[in-house]
């Protein structure tokens, strides 16, 4: 039934966000048509999370990326040039941290501690 998982950006920097998820991040893309590219990701999860709205408003959706080795991802993405937020933190579930990505995002990267 369900195979897979389609995220979303809405960007003001459509063309750039494109080349960053392309050059920085290394992803795959198809070319669907008027510059549009759809990347392929090697693998997806979905977490559903409590709110109270205090903190993060109930509706809000967020994208995330997870690796296996969070320093030595920083240092290669560091090396293509994108900009980390924040030093490594820990927050129980994983060792976290964000980038910068155009458009005015900025994207979480996690080593979870949960075995995937």
């Amino acid at each position: 039934m369900i195979r897979g998982l389609h995220a979303m950006f809405y960007s003001s920097q459509d063309n750039e966000l494109r080349a960053f998820l392309r050059d920085k991040l290394g992803f795959n893309g198809t070319d669907v048509g008027g510059g549009w590219l759809i990347f392929d990701t090697p693998e997806a999860d979905i977490g559903v999370h409590p709110t109270d709205g205090k903190e993060v408003a109930s509706g809000t959706a967020d994208i995330s990326f997870y690796c296996d080795d969070i320093h030595e991802t920083m240092r290669e993405l560091q090396s293509r040039g994108v900009e980390f937020t924040q030093e490594v933190e820990d927050h129980g579930y994983g060792l976290v941290t964000h980038f910068k990505v155009p458009g005015g995002f900025a994207v979480q990267l996690y080593e979870p501690k949960y075995e995937k």
